[in-house]
């Protein structure tokens, strides 16, 4: 920047929070050019001294993340990366890498310009009040697993509370102001930088107790509670955002607040599921935990019809069996509906034995065994383990090494594991994806047979997926009364399963060796994922979509997310970041910023 740049930078510097409190007040065009955010080179971005200054306010914990396949990247860093390029545990130790490397025409995985590695609530205030003087696009990382982007921006200022993962137990929590109001209950209290494995080994595998929270182990924690947060069990004990009893978090302002139902009750309900990123940092959660019941266990085989029309059949007699066997607090996971007119069964239990759960399905096997059109491509298979075990690292290598595969680098905890399933997904870039709830009404005798039809049709299209823990339809009723106090669309009380059609490719960080992504089949293969949706939604024409796992190019995001909750999420905004300093793509409020967040739009 020139010297003459360089005053002018001077001068206005100081001028910049006035500015900021009369913007309301100006013309549109000129209050949003003062709402603009800075980037690198720009006028107003901080200066050397500035960044050091905040470096000695964190406790020196202020990074510049590099990318292992930027440019000049070490040769080393760039053959380790793509060594763990599989190993999601090694891509969210990497401040520079997120889950998921990109979205075909949407966008692409890129760090931020600097990091601040929070290590408590106090480091987290300090980068939010350096990026709200400084007008700094601000980005928050815990899992690093967002489908949309919302854990990277470039140019940004990256809040990353890894190494905040605190896990602490507690056998009669009562949320602050709620003494003498609530009894005292079981809870666990949560650092923002855990994942879920972490949350798992403590609660279960260790005290021998129940949370609910994320299928997949090395989701972060905060961002899931958020975001409203399934796990295979959702039917039975609720989602994770109606578990969460208390929160920690950083506001605009730099404040640090404890809410709860008694402390800020709107921006406590908001946070439960209202969207991560958008109202502020949270630092700390706080879930209740429930008696872990004997037995978790599974059910898994894939069926092939030998025409279309026997599959249609098929179609109808699995929603029939689902609806008379299926649809209640017992039963989670997904089956899987593909053009090859085969229907694969990935099914989760809790609460049965393996007898109870093996005489449940007897019906529906011995049926199709009874048909000559259906073969077994797969066959049915049932198994059972002591719920305590779920999360055990110890008994899956000694039992079952094919089912968890363990983060092997050098000195990471042992317990660390993935589910061999989840790992297709790990750095992948992403083609298309859609969602949407179906509502339990379709499962009425009446109306099954539009429901076979609409499955069948969509199934011709592209393959997707029916992941029944992720409604709450046919769930326990105490459950469904705490989901239904969160910020979540309200369909979600009432909906049979959440509907997923989705597809990537391989990872595609900038830089990596390789061949870039084919946007062409990429295209292709979004164009097919909307004829499934089309096809799904002739049955339910208003069917929402799950904020975690949806369209990125979504059109009536906040009736999708949140229906006639965003209204009330809208007021929580305005009243707790009125400035708009939290951004992430379709959060509440961003319909005021540009697609990237670092433009006001006037009006």
């Amino acid at each position: 920047m020139e010297r003459r740049e360089l005053l002018k930078a001077a001068l206005t510097l100081p001028l910049v929070p006035l500015l900021a409190r009369t913007a309301r007040a100006l013309p549109a065009s000129v209050a949003g050019a003062l709402r603009a955010r800075v980037r690198p080179g720009q006028l107003g971005w901080p200066a050397p001294a500035e960044w050091e200054a905040l470096r000695r306010a964190v406790g020196g914990r202020l990074l510049q993340p590099v990318s292992p396949f930027a440019e000049g990247a070490p040769a080393a860093a760039r053959a380790h990366a793509l060594e763990q390029l599989r190993n999601p545990f090694a891509l969210g130790d990497d401040p520079a890498l997120t889950q998921t490397s990109g979205w075909a025409d949407a966008w692409i995985s890129q760090p931020s310009a600097y990091a601040v590695a929070a290590e408590s609530a106090a480091d987290v205030a300090a980068a939010v009040d350096f990026a709200r003087r400084h007008r700094l696009r601000l980005v928050v990382k815990g899992g690093g697993h967002s489908y949309q982007g919302t854990s990277e921006a470039p140019d940004s200022l990256l809040i990353w509370p890894r190494h905040m993962n605190k896990v602490t137990l507690h056998e009669g929590f009562v949320p602050q102001g709620g003494a003498g109001k609530l009894a005292p209950q079981p809870a666990v209290s949560v650092q923002a930088g855990a994942m879920w494995i972490d949350v798992y080994h403590a609660v279960t595998t260790l005290g021998g107790r129940y949370v609910q929270g994320g299928g997949c182990t090395t989701v972060g924690v905060a961002g899931l509670v958020q975001s409203g947060g399934f796990g295979s069990f959702s039917k039975n004990f609720g989602t994770a955002s109606a578990n969460l009893l208390e929160a920690e978090l950083v506001t605009a302002d730099g404040a640090v607040l404890t809410v709860n139902a008694h402390s800020h009750p709107e921006l406590f309900w908001s946070l439960k599921g209202g969207g991560g990123g958008s109202l502020g940092v949270v630092t700390r959660l706080t879930l209740r935990t429930f008696e872990l019941p004997p037995f978790f266990g599974a059910v898994f085989g894939t069926i092939k019809a030998s025409s279309d029309a026997a599959y249609r059949a098929l179609v109808a007699r699995a929603m029939v069996f689902y609806r008379d066997a299926l649809f209640n607090r017992h039963w989670g996971e997904q089956m899987g509906f593909r053009p090859d007119n085969t229907l694969s069964i990935m099914m989760v239990f809790q609460g049965l034995t393996q007898a109870q759960a093996e005489q449940t399905w007897a019906p529906f096997f011995d049926w199709v065994r009874a048909r000559g059109e259906y073969t077994f491509a797969e066959p049915p298979r049932t198994m059972a383990v002591p719920a305590r075990h779920f999360w055990d690292a110890d008994f899956y290598r000694q039992h079952a090494q094919q089912l968890m595969v363990p983060d092997d680098r050098p000195g990471t905890p042992d317990y660390h594991m993935v589910w061999a399933g989840n790992r297709g997904e790990v750095g992948w870039f992403i083609q298309a994806f859609q969602s949407a709830w179906l509502p339990d009404a379709l499962l009425a005798p009446g109306r099954q047979a539009a429901l076979a039809d609409a499955l069948f049709a969509a199934s011709r299209r592209h393959g997707f997926e029916l992941h029944f823990n992720k409604g709450m339809g046919g769930g326990e009723p105490e459950a469904i009364a705490r989901t239904r106090d969160t910020a979540m669309n309200p369909q979600v009380t009432a909906a049979f399963a959440l509907a997923i059609c989705a597809n990537g490719s391989d990872p595609a960080f900038p830089g990596m060796p390789g061949p870039r992504p084919d946007l062409a089949q990429a295209r292709r293969t979004a164009t097919a994922v909307e004829r499934v949706m089309e096809a799904l939604r002739t049955v339910a024409p208003d069917a929402g979509s799950y904020v975690s796992e949806s369209d990125y190019f979504l059109r009536d995001w906040q009736h999708g997310f949140w229906g006639a909750n965003y209204a009330r999420l809208a007021r929580a905004k305005r009243r707790y970041d009125p400035e708009g300093l939290f951004f992430v793509h379709h959060g509440v409020g961003s319909e005021g910023w540009s697609e990237d967040g670092f433009s006001h739009r006037a009006g």
